[in-house]
């Protein structure tokens, strides 16, 4: 196994800006709102290990799932996202009223890890990294792209605890709602123009 460092700088670099202001972020800026943050991040980097691993190990793969489907099922998720967190926020703004939170390590990690692994299917990052991979090494770009993305993931998370200490939780939660019936309506609309 030979590691190239400039390999994983660009990997690093490309994937990291590729991503920033990528759906997937926001996603884990709502979670991060919502659930554990750490068990969100877990969850995320899980995720996006195994799509990286794909990408570099069989990039080809990409090419074989219909896009349409792809689109489908990541904007059905992401308009769940917004219902749980619509229907979290209410409209009774009494302070008194609990919030209440997906807890427990599972059932966060595999809500993070599904949403992720299914809307990053075909996505920029991932066919940036296998073509990255072709020509950088495996290794290398395998990295360089995992440690982009987790760390996309971590400042979103970031983010969203520094708002959620700074605004009322049941507003970040219909502003985070919003977003995520923004992105699944956005995701719907790239199947039929894209």
């Amino acid at each position: 196994m030979h590691l190239d460092l400039l390999a994983i700088l660009t990997a690093f670099g490309l994937i990291f800006l590729a991503e920033l202001p990528d759906k997937t972020m926001f996603a884990s800026l709502a979670m991060g709102t919502r659930m554990r943050p750490l068990y969100v991040w877990f969850g995320t980097s899980s995720a996006f290990i195994v799509h990286v691993a794909i990408a570099v190990g069989a990039g080809s793969l990409i090419g074989l799932l219909p896009d349409w489907i792809v689109k489908l099922v990541s904007a059905s998720l992401f308009a769940l996202g917004a219902f749980l967190l619509l229907r979290g926020s209410g409209g009774d703004d009494d302070d008194e009223t609990e919030v209440r939170t997906v807890t427990g390590f599972w059932p966060v990690y595999s809500t993070a890890f599904m949403a992720v692994f299914i809307s990053e299917w075909g996505d920029l990052t991932q066919i940036t990294t296998a073509n990255l991979a072709a020509s950088n090494g495996t290794w290398s770009t395998a990295i360089g792209s995992a440690a982009a993305l987790m760390s996309v993931s971590a400042l979103a998370l970031l983010a969203g605890k520094f708002i959620a200490k700074r605004v009322p939780l049941k507003t970040v939660q219909r502003i985070g709602g919003l977003c995520m019936l923004g992105l699944a309506v956005w995701t719907a609309v790239e199947i039929f123009t894209g």
